[in-house]
């Protein structure tokens, strides 16, 4: 059997739904955008007070989170302001509603 090495032609926006469900893809970071959107912004060391998890595993966590565009950082030195990313965080929500409906 001949294997077909053309792209695959995805619909509108799969990449991007698929970009923001691997980001969501740990329980740790949808409680961190659950938290965030309940606050203005946090530090790093505010979420390591809330969730029971070492600071770095947290700052992996917003790592992911903001290589998505799910979230921004402001730095404020020497820490770091987070905050959801209000464009990309609707825009994802509705790829997720699109794609469950």
């Amino acid at each position: 059997m001949k294997k077909n090495l053309d792209p695959i032609d995805y619909k509108e926006n799969t990449e991007a739904l698929a970009k923001f469900a691997k980001a969501l893809a740990h329980p740790t970071r949808i409680a961190i955008i659950k938290h965030l959107e309940n606050q203005s912004c946090c530090f790093t060391g505010d979420l390591v007070e809330v969730f029971p998890l070492a600071q770095s595993t947290i700052s992996q966590h917003l790592k992911e989170l903001k290589n998505a565009g799910l979230i921004q950082g402001e730095l404020k030195p020497p820490k770091i302001k987070y905050c959801i990313n209000k464009e990309n965080w609707s825009i994802a929500k509705s790829l997720f509603q699109q794609f469950f409906e």
